[in-house]
């Protein structure tokens, strides 16, 4: 049996990571014939959002990193150093009681903690952002020089799982092994699916400058004037716009409702006729598949690199050319005056879906750590 410890932040938010991790290790308990421990940085006292199996070895290792937030400037440096140091002491203490043959870190600030202390286990780092995310986002310059220096420290990790193709290829430019495992989807088990019809436009995202909601505002002003019977439903999450965003939305109008994150979010999917969404990147889009579970047509901005791997233009859904607002209106627009169109499309992408159940993606997670543990990988891989 294959003793596995995976390295997590915290798994108390509704978030696509967190969903997907969660299933990832009941999949290896239930059907991988694997002994999983999980390690927590900063979960504390709260709650799992979705429930973990009983058999998952769990510890919370209390660091606490958001105290750093508590100072500023060289105070801030100082308290952030004192955290890691503390943080690799405890997860030393960890690795030796676990004894895992593989190691598994989902978060790049954790990397060059866990390259310091894991001795000769193999490391795998997996990849739940786009290797160019930092060119995306508005990052201090300081950021950024982190972000550089934690892809070199990857140099010395076994495995970059990455989610996509064209995000391996940037990734292989920076370490020398890659595999791509799409992500595995928690898809539609409800036994039905949207019938298209109502006049209802779904968005799921964070409340985050990459989700770009503010674009989505723009496309949705036209699309209201056009169609003023419809309605925009927006389930927003936690992210670096979430003081600002949900007040500005409600002030709007438009028809455009704001909720708050559901852990029924397969529910809303199904009252819903089309789902949108505004990314400026996506190292996968978790909500394309699940949407389309449920029987919905999506359009996306073709950003990098995720939706493309996804949706198949105009069979399950519309590619829209990067930031294009009025052609994304357009496909909008189309979906909506032709339900058959609807209901087209939200076939096929019921289909389309089946692509990341678990039974299909977790195999290939076996085979990777089977090789791991075997010999090293080649010198240069996607898979």
């Amino acid at each position: 049996m294959m003793r596995l410890l995976y390295i997590e932040n915290t798994l108390a938010i509704h978030g696509g990571i967190e969903r997907v991790l969660v299933d990832k290790l009941n999949w290896l308990i239930e059907y991988g014939n694997c002994e999983v421990c999980l390690l927590t940085a900063n979960q504390a006292d709260h709650p799992f959002v979705f429930p973990l199996h009983p058999q998952v070895t769990y510890h919370d290792l209390g660091i606490q990193f958001h105290q750093k937030y508590r100072y500023s400037g060289w105070k801030r440096i100082c308290k952030e150093f004192q955290l890691h140091k503390l943080f690799q002491q405890r997860l030393t203490e960890r690795i030796q009681e676990y004894s895992p043959q593989i190691i598994i870190c989902t978060r790049l600030d954790y990397v060059y903690d866990v390259i310091k202390v894991k001795g000769n286990i193999p490391l795998v780092f997996e990849s739940h952002d786009s290797c160019l995310a930092y060119r995306f986002e508005r990052d201090t310059w300081l950021r950024r020089m982190q972000i550089l220096f934690l892809h070199w420290q990857l140099r010395r990790a076994q495995m970059v799982a990455s989610l996509t193709q064209n995000d391996a290829k940037e990734w292989l430019k920076r370490v020398p092994h890659v595999q791509v495992i799409p992500n595995v989807v928690h898809l539609n088990e409800t036994g039905r699916y949207s019938d298209c019809c109502s006049k209802s436009v779904i968005f799921v995202g964070r409340y985050s400058y990459q989700k770009d909601i503010r674009t989505l505002l723009k496309i949705w002003e036209q699309v209201h004037q056009r169609h003023p019977d419809w309605s925009l439903h927006v389930f927003g999450g936690y992210g670096d716009e979430q003081e600002t965003l949900p007040s500005l939305i409600q002030r709007m109008g438009m028809n455009i409702v704001v909720h708050k994150p559901t852990s029924t979010i397969f529910e809303e999917y199904l009252r819903s006729s089309m789902l949108l969404m505004t990314s400026r990147y996506e190292p996968f889009g978790l909500v394309l598949p699940e949407a389309m579970s449920c029987g919905l047509p999506v359009v996306a901005f073709d950003c990098p690199y995720g939706p493309a791997d996804i949706v198949t233009h105009e069979i399950d859904g519309f590619l829209v050319p990067e930031r294009d607002v009025d052609r994304y209106v357009e496909y909008v627009c189309q979906l909506i005056e032709n339900p058959e169109l609807r209901q087209t499309m939200g076939a096929a992408g019921i289909k389309t879906s089946q692509r990341y159940q678990a039974d299909r993606i977790m195999p290939q997670w076996k085979k990777m750590f089977a090789s791991l543990t075997s010999k090293e990988p080649s010198s240069k891989k996607i898979g």
